[in-house]
């Protein structure tokens, strides 16, 4: 008997939080069978519809051709994405999209992505979207994304409160009065996590709410923010403001190490939060990355276990 295929699962719209903070995991076990991150608030996630800031884009090129990654950010956090080898379609956009980036523009995008996950050897789980498509988008479509993915994360928030007191069994929360679209990953999630506040989850979806109504600017600066980082004066000094530069303190190779021990949770320091640290201390962005680059690539004092975190060795 031939396998058939799954019908297409539907695109989740999901803040990043919500998605970054996931560690449950299922994975098809047939041909084409789909697999699917569950999120604490019970979100099966095969496939996800997010948007945001461009916030990092970079090409890596191998054996087998390009691939393409970077991160957006929405209110919540940042959502990792990446464009395999294989998807040749998708290259001459990422290119489009990189020439742009590398020129200094920020712009708003959405994208449909595959979930995706990494996992490391003492368990930690790193969540990314393989993109099957993407566009760039204006202010208008970036809100009513953040108005539906809040209501989604608020409906989910709902059901995980109604679950209390039931049994972590997908019939009977179903029976319960949760939606049958959610029960069987609510099942999952109770039994996989322990109880949590979910303030920090209501906090996101408030901070969504506010900049899609217009009350909060936050949209507006983060994108004045990203600008900011890559203006250049008169002098062709990357420089946000013509302050004097402070001088360099200590050794660079050992900054990147205290900043990734002091921001490293167990599954890794951002990149952004490391380069913030070296600049701080008086290095310039660009012998930071440079640094970053050789631990890496050539001493392997450090590691990138998941695009955009690192840890020491």
């Amino acid at each position: 008997m031939e396998s058939r295929r799954a019908p297409r699962q539907t695109a989740i719209r999901m803040l990043a939080q919500e998605y970054s903070d996931a560690s449950l995991t299922e994975m098809g076990t047939g041909e084409f069978d789909p697999s699917f991150v569950i999120t604490k608030l019970g979100a099966r996630v095969n496939r996800a519809l997010v948007a945001g800031v461009i916030d990092r884009l970079e090409r890596r090129d191998g054996d087998n051709g390009p691939s393409y990654s970077g991160h957006i950010r929405d209110p919540t956090g940042n959502h990792v994405f990446n464009i395999a080898p294989f998807q040749e379609e998708m290259h001459a956009e990422a290119e489009e999209l990189l020439a742009r980036f590398e020129s200094g523009d920020r712009f708003l995008i959405s994208l449909v992505g595959k979930a995706r996950w990494f996992e490391t050897e003492d368990g930690g789980v790193f969540t990314s979207l393989r993109v099957e498509q993407l566009a760039i988008i204006d202010k208008e479509r970036y809100s009513r994304w953040l108005v539906d993915a809040a209501e989604a994360t608020l409906r989910r928030m709902k059901a995980y409160e109604d679950s209390e007191g039931l049994e972590a069994e997908a019939t009977t929360l179903a029976n319960g009065g949760i939606p049958k679209d959610v029960a069987e990953g609510m099942a999952q999630a109770r039994s996989h996590y322990p109880e949590f506040d979910l303030e920090n989850y209501r906090v996101g979806v408030l901070q969504a709410l506010s900049i899609a109504s217009g009350r909060s600017s936050m949209a507006e600066a983060e994108l004045e923010m990203s600008r900011s980082q890559v203006r250049v004066d008169d002098q062709g000094i990357e420089s946000p403001e013509n302050k004097a530069p402070i001088e360099p303190a200590g050794d660079i190779s050992a900054t990147i190490i205290r900043a990734i021990e002091s921001a490293d949770g167990g599954q890794g320091a951002e990149y952004d939060s490391i380069i913030l640290a070296c600049v701080q201390s008086g290095f310039s962005r660009e012998d930071a990355e440079d640094a970053i680059e050789g631990m890496r690539d050539v001493d392997g004092t450090i590691i990138e276990p998941r695009f955009g975190f690192f840890q020491v060795l």
